[in-house]
């Protein structure tokens, strides 16, 4: 059985799913804001779940117009808030909140 974070897609394939040039790929992972599995040759393997991400990405750059340090904010941000448990109340979540403000280098 698969686990959505195993990689699966090599490069080219997750660029066409994705609807990026594999460039882009590179350059998004050299940013740290996806790290996708490597093989034995340290070929890049992309699972379901980077599939996911890129697409979030793509969203939020062609249309919210976020260049890469917008994206790092906004990525650390979700990255916190589903690191929560779903039951989180919503003091949880205000704290949590200001917690990732607090850390990124970016103001908001």
């Amino acid at each position: 059985m698969t686990h959505e974070r195993d990689g699966v897609y090599a490069i080219a394939v997750a660029s066409r799913l994705a609807r990026m040039h594999p460039q882009t790929l590179r350059k998004y992972e050299r940013a740290g804001l996806i790290e996708p599995a490597r093989q034995a040759g340290n070929q890049r393997l992309y699972s379901d779940a980077d599939l996911r991400r890129l697409h979030r990405i793509a969203y939020l750059v062609e249309e919210r117009g976020l260049n890469i340090a917008g994206l790092v904010v906004v990525l650390e941000m979700v990255d916190g808030l589903d690191a929560l448990e779903p039951s989180a109340s919503a003091d949880q979540l205000r704290l949590a909140i200001a917690d990732i403000t607090a850390h990124t280098r970016t103001p908001l």
